[in-house]
């Protein structure tokens, strides 16, 4: 198993489903819930730089300090969705 959801970078101990699903209704060992579903990314249109803007926002929303949201995105690019692409 991943430990960092191989998406957006969550921590995957922190993904309160434990994994996403895979379209036979296995869980994903790389991908958490918030980014895939039944075997689909949540956000499929989603480019890196997009996704990167949407983990701020929502580290954010959940009490984070902007700045320190920015450094918590900055591997994203690193992450196995995105150096597929």
């Amino acid at each position: 198993m991943a430990k960092y959801c191989q998406s957006c970078g969550m921590p995957m101990n922190k993904d309160a489903k434990g994994g996403g699903s895979n379209s036979d209704g296995t869980k994903s060992t790389e991908y958490c819930s918030l980014c895939y579903e039944d075997g689909k990314f949540t956000q499929p249109d989603f480019n890196v730089e997009e996704m990167q803007a949407h983990c701020v926002e929502a580290l954010k929303g959940h009490g984070m300090p902007g700045f320190m949201a920015w450094i918590f995105t900055r591997g994203v690019p690193k992450l196995g969705r995105w150096k597929k692409a």
